[in-house]
């Protein structure tokens, strides 16, 4: 089969790879029709993740065809359109149990550390990704779910992740009603987290970015206030003005790693590789937001260690809420909010790339050419 593969920072190409096969009784081969290329796949890309091998294909956003199962699948069947999420559950360890599905103890010999997650590195248990003509999807009865026959393929694929990341980092702002809530980041998941805040019952939602491709987009598809920080002095005194001086109810940090705004912060992270991801829009989101709010953590960091202002969150009685999203608790909601007509997800969608292009739709989503916001693979 075709297969995206990592052949060092900023270096992929498409190869011939091995088809994959079942190596579980509960196992399916999943034939890849759409997939997509995440903003923490350019944590990978950029050689930021720990243990991110030469060979290793990316891509833990896809939907596809099951074209063969394991002897003990029973909820799947040859044929079935799926959406497969990004997490990898086994779904009886005492993690799933509790709906903590991205913290599955038995997918990743890092478990201590991290869940299984596909084509993100051997940190988080070295699965190919579906960036591909083909994935082996474990656990196939507990993560993939037959695509209604209503929705959208594309609008499933941004179920995914993005969606349901965002969603569930609206949830962990503990929005109440009429309460104000900034969303740093208006990439796919600041977007939907921007959205989503409005179903929680918010009364402002601003949006602070630096490109005004992504803060127009941040106007019309989240109806959202925006600050350009590139264009004020501090941007978080910005937040307080626009908020009486309190700050923010709730943050929602949706940048992670490679966060900018901070000169010195963004080269001993994103550059010499000295944290674990550029720390300022989290230390933004600390300083933004009220005393006693909430601050909302979805952008991906790296493990080791990163210049937190945590002294400042703790003086401020600030609540962290923070996790890798178990992006399918948050289905049977955006499904309903989806065929009800209340959003759209594939309208954040710009831009639909060949796999054999795929060099291209990376280089275009990382140097943010072209107005790209999100980028489609079509296998």
């Amino acid at each position: 089969m075709r297969a995206m593969t990592y052949r060092g920072p900023y270096r992929i190409r498409v190869e011939d790879k091995p088809d994959p096969r079942i190596e579980h009784p509960n196992d399916a081969i999943v034939r890849v029709e759409r997939a997509a290329i995440c903003g923490s796949d350019l944590h990978l890309y950029h050689g930021m993740m720990p243990d991110t091998r030469v060979g290793h294909t990316f891509g833990h956003e896809f939907i596809g065809v099951v074209e063969s199962i394991g002897s003990s699948v029973q909820n799947l069947s040859v044929g079935d359109r799926v959406m497969v999420p990004f997490h990898i559950s086994c779904g009886t360890c005492w993690f799933c149990a509790r709906g903590l599905f991205t913290n599955c103890h038995n997918v990743n010999a890092n478990a201590t550390a991290v869940g299984g997650i596909y084509g993100y590195s051997h940190t988080t248990g070295g699965f190919d990704g579906g960036q591909a003509e083909r994935v082996r999807v474990p656990f196939a009865d507990v993560g993939p779910e037959v695509i209604p026959d209503w929705l959208d393929p594309e609008d499933a694929l941004m179920m995914t992740d993005a969606l349901g990341t965002g969603y569930f980092g609206a949830q962990l702002a503990s929005i109440r009603e009429g309460d104000t809530v900034v969303v740093l980041g208006a990439g796919p998941v600041g977007l939907f987290a921007a959205k989503s805040a409005w179903f929680m019952g918010a009364g402002r939602v601003i949006v602070v970015d630096q490109l005004d491709y992504r803060l127009e987009q941040a106007r019309t598809f989240a109806h959202a206030e925006t600050i350009n920080f590139a264009e004020v002095d501090d941007v978080v005194v910005e937040m307080k003005k626009q908020t009486d001086y309190l700050g923010a109810d709730s943050v929602i940090d949706a940048v992670g790693a490679e966060a900018d705004g901070n000169f010195l912060q963004h080269v001993t992270s994103a550059k010499l590789k000295l944290q674990g991801g550029s720390p300022v829009a989290l230390n933004w989101a600390i300083d933004g937001v009220r005393k006693g709010g909430t601050v909302s953590a979805m952008g991906a960091y790296g493990p080791i260690p990163n210049a937190v202002k945590f002294g400042d969150a703790m003086n401020k009685g600030v609540t962290i809420h923070m996790n890798q999203a178990p992006v399918k608790r948050q289905w049977p909601r955006l499904l309903e909010h989806i065929q009800a007509g209340h959003l759209k997800p594939s309208d954040v969608i710009t831009h639909r790339i060949p796999l054999e292009d795929i060099a291209e739709g990376y280089h275009l989503f990382s140097a943010k050419l072209d107005d790209c916001i999100k980028t489609v693979i079509v296998p």
